[in-house]
């Protein structure tokens, strides 16, 4: 799909930006290029679509060498999205999605029809093509910046930092809907970013560079459990959570398996039976299929008990929830950054496949510290 082959950057005055990279992309992959500032992973990423020239060695492209190619063509045949997203201020939503359709001379209702088609992945409402840019919020803009580059169904994407500039919360939420709409529309991934926790959510495989040389690429778990040098393991920050326990490194391998649930239908009257008999204050709701749905609390229910009959008319509807191939880190940052008890856990048809909880997470943690078996009381008692 994309081949670095022998490819090295100087700049005029001699300095190598890039050394004598060789590596290969396979279709459908997502690659993260990391490393400290200045060692060459966005001047890698440009010289895919020539916003900067090879200066030895070459990159083809679905087996073309792109110095082969006209740059305009070759660039409105890739997808890049950057962190300052650039949407055109005076056009509309629908104009700046189909900007390279409006290029490439389509006709009105084809670029019509692909805006709405696009707006539907990211699960924004018809009426946001009329809107300007300014009307929406950073998240919202940044998401159209990935419809744009999505538009002309592109085999390749370039995303330069592209979440950089968003808060914390938004940027969760970005990266998890991003990586699904990945997998369900199997596009190639170059992606750059500074941020190694995203690289190892997002990536398939990690490319550590430094002074413009590959230091090493892998999956995300070989790299955590087998750092090619010291320079990586410094670079990968010891604190990781996994270091500890090398042995977990996502959801699926300590959430429990058994949280309480109440399916769509169900009475509130039965939703308060339910949770007396469970002792508990929240209920997870899912429907015949076991997909999750939402959930209710005590307030939810106290607020609607005399103008409500099923936990579907006072459930709420938008809760966070993680993959059961989520990495641990993750979800431990994200629990930590909302204040939240529990995180649901689901598969890819988002059915309710576990919980994990605060309590479980501590423990896991202390597992790390304090090694495998080794309860509170007898650390407390060794102490003595």
């Amino acid at each position: 799909m994309l081949e670095f082959n022998n490819v090295t950057k100087r700049y005029a005055d001699g300095t190598p930006a890039v050394k004598n990279l060789d590596l290969k992309i396979e279709k459908g992959e997502f690659v993260c290029f990391i490393g400290p500032s200045g060692c060459g992973k966005t001047t890698t990423m440009k010289m895919v679509n020539r916003l900067i020239d090879i200066t030895d060695g070459d990159i083809r492209f679905d087996d073309k060498s792109i110095k082969d190619q006209n740059p305009v063509e070759l660039r409105r045949s890739i997808g890049y999205v950057i962190q300052q997203i650039g949407l055109m201020p005076h056009m509309t939503i629908k104009e700046n999605i189909v900007l390279v359709g409006t290029l490439l001379k389509w006709p009105k209702e084809k670029k019509e029809q692909r805006a709405r088609e696009l707006l539907k992945l990211v699960d924004m409402p018809e009426e946001y093509l009329d809107k300007y840019p300014h009307e929406l919020s950073g998240g919202q803009q940044q998401r159209i910046g990935v419809l744009r580059a999505l538009a002309s169904n592109p085999p390749l994407i370039l995303m330069d930092e592209p979440f950089g500039a968003l808060d914390p919360i938004t940027r969760d939420s970005l990266q998890e809907e991003f990586k699904k709409l990945q997998k369900e529309l199997d596009k190639t991934i170059v992606f750059v970013t500074h941020d190694m926790d995203e690289a190892l959510k997002l990536a398939d495989r990690v490319v550590i560079m430094r002074d413009g040389e590959v230091v090493q690429a892998d999956t995300p778990d070989e790299i955590l459990r087998n750092p090619a040098n010291e320079f990586v393991e410094e670079f990968l920050g010891k604190d990781r959570l996994i270091q500890g326990r090398p042995d977990v490194t996502t959801v699926g391998q300590i959430m429990g398996g058994c949280p309480v649930t109440v399916k769509t239908g169900t009475t509130l009257k039965e939703a308060i039976s339910t949770m007396k008999d469970k002792h508990v204050d929240s209920l997870l709701v899912v429907n015949s299929d076991h997909t999750l749905k939402g959930f209710i609390d005590i307030e939810s229910i106290n607020l609607n008990y005399k103008k409500a009959n099923h936990v579907e008319e006072v459930m709420e509807a938008d809760i966070f929830s993680v993959d059961e191939g989520s990495l641990l880190r993750d979800t431990v940052h994200k629990i930590l950054r909302r204040g939240i008890k529990y995180v649901p856990v689901v598969n890819e048809a988002h059915q309710l496949t576990g919980i994990v909880t605060r309590a479980t997470l501590a423990n896991l943690v202390y597992d790390t510290i304090w090694g495998d078996g080794m309860e509170l009381d007898e650390v407390a008692a060794t102490a003595e």
